[in-house]
Parts: C-alpha cells; sequence; structure tokens
C-alpha cells in the first residue's frame, strides 16, 4: 500500500512539475511591443513629414517668443488671493 501511494505521489509532483516545462512565450514574444509601436503609429500625423521641404505651420518666431514670455511672467507674481479656509475638527 505504501508503494502504491509513493509512486502515485512521485507521479503526480512529476506531472506538477512538467508543466514548469511547458513554455508558452513563443505567441507573447511574436507579440512583444505591438501595444507600444500601435501607441506610437497613431501618434504620427504624417510619417513623411521629414522628407518634406515645407516648413511646418505654426507660430512665427516673434509670436512663439511672446507668448513664452508672457506665460513665464504669469508664475513671477505671487497669487494675492486669499488661501483656501482650514476646516478644524472640534
Amino acid at each position: 500500500m505504501a508503494s502504491t501511494f509513493i509512486r502515485r505521489a512521485a507521479l503526480v509532483l512529476l506531472a506538477c512539475g512538467a508543466q514548469g516545462c511547458i513554455s508558452s512565450t513563443p505567441h507573447w514574444d511574436s507579440q512583444f511591443g505591438a501595444a507600444t509601436r500601435a501607441n506610437l503609429a497613431v501618434q504620427t500625423i504624417d510619417p513623411a513629414a521629414g522628407a518634406s521641404r515645407n516648413p511646418a505651420a505654426g507660430l512665427d518666431g516673434r509670436a512663439a517668443r511672446a507668448a513664452i514670455d508672457n506665460y513665464e511672467r504669469s508664475f513671477a507674481q505671487p497669487d494675492t488671493g486669499q488661501p483656501a479656509p482650514m476646516i478644524r475638527a472640534q
């Protein structure tokens, strides 16, 4: 009886250990990075933009510099508003 139990226990342990030898990663490895590549492709407006000789449409240099200066000046003056009231627990 003990011999049968030992054989069955050994077979169960062998079967459980064999599960670790099975590799399911070839499918995952073939898909590795697909989501990142898809996200980058979606964010690209014009893939051939580097080959184009036409400048990008947007602000001219003076307008862009003025916008940056206004943005930076908005942080130079501290906010003079009253701080939010604190709620006291009583």
